[in-house]
């Protein structure tokens, strides 16, 4: 049986995509507590960059007032940071139940629900927190992932066009489109897509990663691991050819279009 893409975590900013805090078999990082609508958190003070000690500090403002959109958004933010992604789509239910209509809490939310795999809410939930006459390319972006999760890959498409029309280039978007080509077996416009990606100064381990795996899936391995390896200190190159070979042994068919599709990941800007 075909075995579908799976996120590891949907985590990830562009630049991460550090952050890629998810990075394909990447550890968590914390990126600054923001929004893609705006700053959360105290005005007059640094968020804290640790996850734990961000989900303390946000926990205690969030348990003090649980109404305040600012301390839920931190909140949320921190918990999916740290890995605790089904409290942090609970406390941002909750949060959007108390601020109707707030397009941040609302944004925020629908990712933790792709993070927890609910594709369907997400989308949906995406797109009360934004709109035509005024897009977020990043939620266009993640509304992509998501439809890519649930196998409407033309749809997906679509998606990632609209963001790349706002925001041409992006490694993040393009590697979320190569991706969704290789959900469908088109490996060469998924090579294609990931190239580009690639080419970006701003492109990140993640989608080196990516590139490596669809040219691993080509039969070309020996390349797939110079793009794995290139320019990196020996230890992460050698984790980084683990993973590749890893993920290729997943497939029935290492030699060519698999008949079980290995985990990659997808990019959810922040």
């Amino acid at each position: 049986m075909r075995q579908r893409f799976s996120l590891v975590r949907l985590l990830a900013s562009t630049s991460l995509v550090a952050v890629m805090a998810m990075g394909l078999g990447g550890c968590t990082a914390m990126s600054k507590l923001s929004d893609v609508t705006g700053s959360v958190g105290p005005r007059t003070e640094a968020a804290p960059t640790d996850p734990v000690r961000a989900v303390e500090v946000y926990g205690e403002r969030y348990r003090a007032n649980p109404k305040d959109a600012d301390a839920a958004l931190g909140y949320g933010q921190a918990l999916r940071a740290n890995g605790q992604r089904a409290q942090a789509a609970a406390v941002l239910e909750q949060a959007t139940i108390a601020n109707p209509g707030n397009k941040a809490l609302l944004a925020q939310y629908g990712r933790a629900l792709a993070d927890n795999g609910n594709f369907q809410q997400a989308f949906d939930v995406l797109s009360k927190a934004h709109s035509p006459d005024n897009p977020d390319w990043r939620l266009l972006s993640v509304q992509g992932t998501a439809l890519d999760q649930m196998g409407r890959h033309d749809e997906a498409r679509s998606y990632y066009a609209s963001a790349l029309r706002i925001a041409p280039g992006d490694p993040g978007v393009l590697s979320n489109l190569g991706l969704s080509y290789m959900l469908s077996k088109d490996l060469p416009k998924a090579e294609e897509a990931l190239r580009q990606a690639y080419a970006s100064p701003r492109a990140s381990t993640r989608v080196r990663q990516n590139l490596g795996l669809v040219v691993g899936l080509q039969g070309r391995f020996a390349e797939a691991e110079t793009i794995v390896k290139a320019d990196l200190p020996p230890d992460q190159a050698a984790a980084n050819v683990a993973y590749l070979k890893e993920m290729l042994s997943r497939s029935d068919a290492p030699r060519g279009a698999p008949k079980r599709t290995p985990v990659a990941s997808l990019s959810q800007p922040d």
